[in-house]
């Protein structure tokens, strides 16, 4: 596989856990992530786009298959019997792969 082959890890929760999440990503490796206001309907129900802790973020990190794999497990086993959150990761192809 190429150099230039990372895995983003997309993640969709509650507002209200940003910063423990951010603490959480940057403690299990990642170099750096992307958090923007998401809205829908899920499981849990419709939630807005508002930024306030009762709205939805969508966290996006670029990784190596390793930090990707760690944080999802890491995520998985502590905040979804309790917190509205999907997880999910694909491959992607970056063009600046000194940044990751």
């Amino acid at each position: 596989m190429s150099d230039n082959i990372k895995k983003l890890l997309t993640i969709v929760t509650e507002a209200a856990l940003e910063n423990i999440l951010i603490k959480d990503i940057e403690r299990l490796g990642a170099q750096g992530y992307t958090i923007t206001d998401a809205r829908g309907k899920g499981g849990r129900g419709s939630r807005s786009a508002a930024w306030d802790a009762s709205g939805n973020i969508r966290i996006e990190v670029v990784s190596d298959a390793a930090i990707a794999s760690q944080i999802a497990s890491h995520l998985k086993e502590t905040y979804y019997d309790n917190y509205a959150m999907i997880l999910f990761m694909s491959d992607v192809e970056v063009i600046r792969p000194g940044k990751f």
